[in-house]
């Protein structure tokens, strides 16, 4: 006799629904020594229909001290009009909120836990404080601290659990909401710095308003990569981590020290500047100019090198040869470092004064017009037997001259072994 599922199925699935676990701080599948201590930041982006606009940046910083964790996240717009401050504190073994407080142009609100909420909202600079006393209808966790909360739980596929989050809101009750992780799925994002990483993709639903925050954590570290949410009129937010510890060149730039010696010496690099272009024509006979120089007013760079400059290059180098990821920008502080100066006559002189002792890297570019002379094939002169056979065939080549306009682009290392040496150099573009 075979019977029926269906009847059973149908009275097990409301307990099924309700059964789903609630995690609170303190929850076995808590566990707080996946966070580590650090600062991330993220750019906040508003995406619709795939145009983003960047929106501001915000910055967590996480420290642990003692019993204590403290999570701060800092947020800033794009055109540096508003800011906001939000401060918490957790138990650094269960992530029980102990205390939260926000600064920001629109006010500020600082919170105490306990069983009894308390503390003080003054919503302008204007305005009096206003002295909050609630009491909670169960246990949370502080919204504020709710991501790295996620991070801190065992995700796996198909991973489901219920969080309740207290946000204060001004209201008798405030808003004690559950965020229900709705979805765990594996994942590959993909970083435009360190390439593809496992991840988790997670789904949460705010039950409160029904929006649904989508989540990627890394599957080793447990970092947030990214968080989307909805924004309004179609509107989505994304944060995109912008991989703060990302440092794939070891070696640092020394400002003070670069600008020391581009200042501070008595030594002198003298030079010309000039081109000339064979070309790759079989059919070419010869470059017409024997030299070709940059105009008057030419720019000349100088830079000095360093153990960072020929890490910076190498690592590049390798990137480009991948074609994996994008190349890693140079450090800012460089551009300050860069010594600049002209092409001072028609016949590509320049000077650089003021060196000390050291690798210089110089480098320069301008266009220029390649004047060449070739030839052609026109055709073939046959001696002709009277009979009309050919008896032999001989090749007519015609000789002209043409131009067209090229581009130099020099860079050359120069070492100067003592103070007060000077340095004569070629900048020489040959081809």
């Amino acid at each position: 006799m075979q019977i029926s599922l269906k009847p059973v199925l149908l009275l097990l699935l409301p307990f099924a629904s309700f059964a789903q676990k609630r995690v609170l701080p303190g929850h076995p599948d808590v566990n707080t020594a996946r966070l580590k201590p650090g600062k991330s930041l993220y750019t906040i982006y508003y995406v619709k229909d795939n145009n983003w606009t960047k929106k501001g940046t915000f910055t967590n910083e996480l420290t642990v001290s003692g019993n204590e964790l403290t999570f701060v996240a800092n947020y800033v717009d794009e055109k540096d009009q508003w800011f906001k401050k939000r401060t918490s504190v957790a138990d650094a073994k269960t992530l029980s909120p102990v205390s939260y407080k926000s600064e920001g142009t629109k006010g500020s609100l600082s919170l105490n836990f306990g069983t009894t909420i308390t503390g003080k909202e003054r919503k302008s600079k204007t305005d009096k404080e206003k002295t909050i006393s609630l009491k909670p209808a169960g246990k949370f966790v502080d919204f504020n601290v709710s991501e790295i909360f996620f991070t801190a739980l065992p995700l796996d596929v198909g991973y489901k659990a219920i969080v309740p989050e207290f946000y204060y809101m001004d209201s008798p009750d405030s808003v004690l909401s559950d965020y229900i992780i709705k979805d765990v799925k594996s994942y590959v994002h993909r970083s435009p710095k360190t390439g593809n990483h496992d991840a988790w993709l997670m789904n949460v639903l705010e039950q409160s308003s029904g929006a649904v925050y989508t989540y990627i954590i890394d599957k080793k570290d447990y970092r947030i990569w990214q968080r989307e949410m909805p924004a309004g009129g179609g509107t989505m937010e994304i944060c995109v981590n912008e991989e703060l510890d990302y440092q794939p060149i070891a070696s640092k730039f020394d400002k003070a020290e670069n600008l020391r010696k581009t200042e501070n010496g008595n030594s002198v690099i003298t030079g010309t500047a000039l081109a000339r272009d064979h070309g790759n024509s079989r059919l070419q006979v010869v470059n017409m100019s024997k030299a070709q120089f940059p105009p008057q007013g030419t720019a000349v760079f100088l830079l000095p090198n360093s153990e960072y400059i020929e890490e910076w290059k190498a690592v590049n180098k390798k990137i480009r040869k991948r074609n994996k990821v994008q190349e890693v920008p140079i450090d800012p502080n460089v551009a300050a470092c860069i010594k600049k100066t002209t092409i001072y006559d028609n016949k590509g002189h320049f000077e650089f004064t003021n060196l000390m002792p050291g690798e210089y890297i110089l480098w320069t570019t301008f266009g220029y017009t390649h004047r060449y002379s070739y030839q052609y094939y026109a055709g073939t002169s046959n001696l002709v037997h009277p009979s009309g056979a050919v008896l032999s065939s001989t090749p007519i080549y015609n000789s002209a001259s043409a131009s067209s306009g090229a581009t130099a682009e020099i860079e050359e290392k120069v070492t100067i072994r003592k103070d007060g040496d000077k340095v004569n150099v070629s900048l020489k573009d040959v081809r």
